[in-house]
């Protein structure tokens, strides 16, 4: 990937407050981290496949790819009292289900936090994926990573000289119409990218590498013109319109 070049050589403990889906955690596998999410669906999902990969894989194992079935078990949030009543599995079995069938893979909610993107029509979606699942338990099982969920600021509590954060929030929208903050309600504006440029000041004086990915906007251009800023091309595969998808400029920003 491109951000692999400008990872630093060394750091003690890798940080990533927006953790989402993931992919750079699993692909550098630091054996000592620190990551969080806003998203508690995701932690848990995370912390299931950590504690009980094997129930979670049974689990998945009753879930089917068919329409009327993916709308059931999508509304089963729109009943808060009986969604408590799930076990933890059950609810990690649920987004993963529903992330595997659903169009794009793409994990949104809406106000009230209820998983709404549509069925995706896949014909032979990979919903048990023992193989993935059991190595990514065994990655959480044999290093020392530590799960929380809560607000970017408490992700990088009592960090220290030495660390190093990798900070992937949700983006700064290039267009009004491509505002994709659906992922956690409440969204992320501009105030949360300026509280954002706020901790990376807090890191840059503690001598904490810290590395940033954003759009290539004005706005977050001006806002961390002190840093290292590079224009990467990115590909980006939500849009709608698929003539849309294609390359992207986006930035990385560092303070090394």
């Amino acid at each position: 990937t491109e951000i692999e070049k400008y990872f630093p050589d060394k750091y003690s403990t890798y940080y990533e407050p927006f953790l989402g889906g993931g992919a750079v955690l699993f692909h550098f596998q630091p054996p000592k981290a620190v990551v969080n999410d806003v998203n508690n669906e995701l932690i848990n999902l995370y912390i299931v496949i950590k504690e009980n990969v094997e129930e979670l894989i049974y689990e998945l194992e009753k879930h089917k790819n068919e329409k009327e079935y993916f709308y059931k078990i999508r509304a089963l949030d729109r009943n808060k009292e009986f969604y408590e009543s799930l076990t933890n599995v059950q609810k990690a079995a649920r987004i993963l289900y529903l992330n595997k069938t659903c169009f794009n893979g793409l994990f949104r909610v809406n106000n009230s936090g209820e998983f709404n993107t549509p069925f995706g029509k896949y014909k032979n979606p990979n919903i048990v994926d023992k193989i993935t699942l059991t190595a990514v338990s065994n990655y959480f099982n044999q290093n020392n990573i530590k799960f929380m969920c809560g607000d970017f600021e408490e992700g990088v509590k009592g960090i220290r000289k030495g660390a190093f954060v990798y900070l992937d929030p949700p983006y700064d929208p290039v267009s009004d119409s491509s505002n994709f903050t659906g992922y956690s309600k409440g969204g992320f504006g501009r105030d949360d990218q300026k509280r954002l440029k706020k901790l990376c000041d807090k890191l840059n004086k503690r001598e904490v590498k810290f590395l940033l990915s954003n759009s290539a906007t004005d706005f977050i251009k001006d806002l961390y013109k002190d840093y290292e800023i590079e224009i990467i091309k990115a590909k980006r595969a939500i849009n709608s319109k698929g003539d849309k998808r294609g390359e992207v400029d986006e930035v990385l920003i560092r303070n090394y």
